[in-house]
């Protein structure tokens, strides 16, 4: 089995790049917060006076236990599309007698392979991370200044743990991602690519519906925080944002849609024939619609998120007082914000680059029909537009709901402070990544013999 995921590796590298560089991330994260937790938790009496508030271990731990939540969101979509790209492979693995339990070993076989070939990079950026990420704590006297990072057997065994947090991390996305394959019978997997179900299955609305009420009580639960457990409600409605948008990935397909609807009618009026075509083709693949935006939703919810919520504590009562706005701290939530745009980045990449590479037999036909390059790229225009503002309006809804909740626990209103320029960049970066990546794809997409591309399978 292992032989069998190497060769698969080797035959199709690009589609596990995502992959990679998710698992890459993951794999580093974990270790450079790994070893900050380690480094104080195993310090002697010379490292110094232990420092008021926050030290390393408190806050490696909150790093890290967000870093993982949105690393296992990212490895699951990761995953999930380098699957789609093999998705005839394991069909056809099924059809000469492979059981829907090997199709899942081979799966998880791909997952540690893949783990293994980024675990030494991993590792030494995640050390030179925490190197890096100590010397500023200190700097700002978060941490005791004779902390220093071991070179001794403790960086191996912190390196043991997060190889095995991250194989656990990829192994139970696997488990996700594999499901749809290793559950149909044989000759359906062989079309199930090709198709797509107008449905939305009653098991995952009533996850989606599920996960929201969760969010929802997340988010109560940050906004009843008394004024002075401000770091409480924030925590609270970080971790309520995650929930939210584990909730749109869940209920996406409805709400994309739904969005496409309103925001594609601007666009068959501007544009008639390339708007008219864009619109259809988001409406009637919204499981497509869905993958695409909610990677954006994520990077625009979670920025989006962390940007108001810092703008709202500082116009909090008392807030020089408590310090909420002090340096220290918003540096501490430009580094938490920085790492979660990373994830949200690679994610965003990852699928919009699967989805529209995967779209070479459907470019191919409409080019049989007699749609030229130019139609073809106007048509992906105005499609990687609406994607991105329906990605951007999802998101916008996350951050406000999350943010008026951390609000009212704040400052005893749930009108939070918008801050305009941020949140303008935060859009402008969205769509700089969105629609960019969509072209620049369907480009390469759109190129080739027409007739040999819609003979085959798009691979």
């Amino acid at each position: 089995m292992i032989a069998l995921a190497l060769g698969q590796l080797r035959r199709r590298p690009a589609a596990f790049a995502g992959l990679a560089v998710a698992l890459f991330l993951a794999l580093a994260t974990v270790t450079t917060f790994g070893l900050l937790f380690a480094t104080e938790a195993t310090a002697g009496p010379d490292a110094g006076e232990p420092v008021d508030g926050p030290g390393p271990m408190v806050i490696a731990g909150a790093f890290g236990e967000i870093a993982v939540l949105v690393a296992f969101f990212v490895v699951v979509n990761a995953l999930g599309f380098a699957l789609r790209q093999q998705h005839r492979e394991l069909a056809l693995l099924r059809t000469v007698a492979a059981t829907p339990r090997q199709a899942r070993r081979l799966v998880r076989a791909e997952v540690v392979a893949t783990t293994l070939l980024v675990a030494a990079p991993g590792w030494a950026a995640g050390a030179a991370g925490a190197r890096r990420f100590l010397a500023e704590l200190q700097e700002r006297g978060m941490a005791a200044p004779g902390l220093r990072v071991p070179d001794t057997v403790l960086p191996m065994l912190v390196a043991l743990v997060a190889l095995v947090a991250v194989l656990a991390v990829g192994l139970a996305a696997a488990a996700v991602a594999a499901r749809r394959i290793s559950r149909i019978a044989p000759a359906a997997a062989l079309t199930a690519s090709s198709t797509e179900h107008d449905r939305t299955g009653a098991p995952r609305l009533l996850a989606g519906a599920v996960v929201l009420v969760a969010g929802g009580l997340l988010l109560r639960l940050a906004a009843t925080r008394p004024p002075g457990r401000a770091d409480q409600a924030g925590q609270a409605a970080l971790l309520g944002s995650l929930v939210l948008l584990a909730a749109v990935a869940l209920l996406g397909p409805l709400a994309a849609r739904a969005l496409a609807a309103v925001s594609g009618a601007p666009a068959r009026a501007l544009a008639p024939r390339a708007g008219w075509l864009a619109d259809a083709n988001l409406r009637g693949y919204a499981r497509r619609l869905s993958s695409a935006v909610v990677p954006v939703a994520l990077l625009v919810g979670l920025s989006g998120t962390m940007s108001i919520m810092t703008s709202t504590a500082g116009h909090a009562p008392g807030a020089a007082a408590s310090g909420v706005t002090s340096a220290t701290d918003v540096w501490l939530r430009q580094s938490e914000l920085a790492l979660l745009v990373c994830f949200a980045s690679v994610s965003t990449v990852n699928t919009l680059v699967a989805l529209t590479a995967g779209r070479r037999r459907e470019f191919a036909l409409l080019r049989l029909v007699g749609a030229t390059g130019a139609q073809l790229l106007r048509m992906l225009t105005v499609e990687a537009v609406l994607t991105a503002v329906v990605g951007v309006l999802l998101g916008a809804v996350v951050a406000g709901a999350t943010s008026s909740a951390y609000s009212a626990a704040v400052t005893g209103s749930a009108v939070p402070v918008v801050p305009p320029a941020a949140c303008g960049w935060i859009v402008a970066g969205a769509t700089a990544v969105t629609v960019p990546v969509i072209l620049v794809t369907g480009l390469r997409a759109v190129r080739g013999p027409a007739a040999e591309l819609a003979g085959g399978s798009g691979d």
